[in-house]
């Protein structure tokens, strides 16, 4: 898919203190649109890693081929699958996007608010939003990212990638059976 070329991680041996301290929030390390919703997925998974597909099938003149699944593997324990679902539950229902959310649902999910590297350093001034979540916590049917370049709006991702997260999950809610439970 486009823009899927996954950075490469630096060699082992090439970081240093402060490369380990801004990793913590997210700065140096970059991932790909996928990567991350099937990071995400291994949480609404308890713990297990599924290869995400894109179509079920490809269709041709007389053939078709359907996608085949890796079987799931677990990578994390379902407890740390579940605190994380938490602690995703609490920052969609009591953190800065909460103001969004669709009243009765509850959602796993979390904001993200990059800044841009260019030429050795970040921009002072744009920044890249995401909102990444999964629905219904305790029986997932969907896990959705939705990310945003330099939007002009807002500087936080609050304001801008999770409204518009939120607007679609609320047409997916129906749409996958999930009822409101709170």
């Amino acid at each position: 898919m486009q823009g899927e070329v996954a950075p490469k991680l630096r060699e082992k041996g090439t970081w240093n203190v402060v490369d380990l301290a801004t990793t913590s929030f997210g700065q140096g390390v970059a991932v790909t649109g996928i990567e991350m919703v099937r990071a995400v997925a291994v949480i609404a998974n308890g713990g297990y890693l599924v290869t995400p597909r894109v179509v079920d099938s490809v269709v041709g003149d007389g053939w078709e081929e359907k996608a085949v699944s890796n079987e799931p593997v677990r990578i994390i324990s379902e407890k740390a699958a579940s605190e994380m679902t938490q602690m995703m539950v609490e920052a969609a229902g009591r953190g800065e996007a909460k103001w969004v959310a669709v009243p009765g649902y509850s959602v796993a999910g979390k904001t993200g608010t990059a800044q841009i590297p260019v030429a050795g350093h970040y921009d002072e001034k744009n920044t890249n939003h995401s909102f990444v979540g999964f629905a219904s916590p305790k029986n997932p049917k969907f896990v959705m990212l939705v990310t945003l370049k330099s939007p002009q709006t807002s500087p936080w991702a609050a304001e801008t990638a999770a409204p518009v997260w939120f607007a679609i999950a609320e047409d997916l809610f129906p749409y996958f059976g999930i009822a409101p439970d709170k």
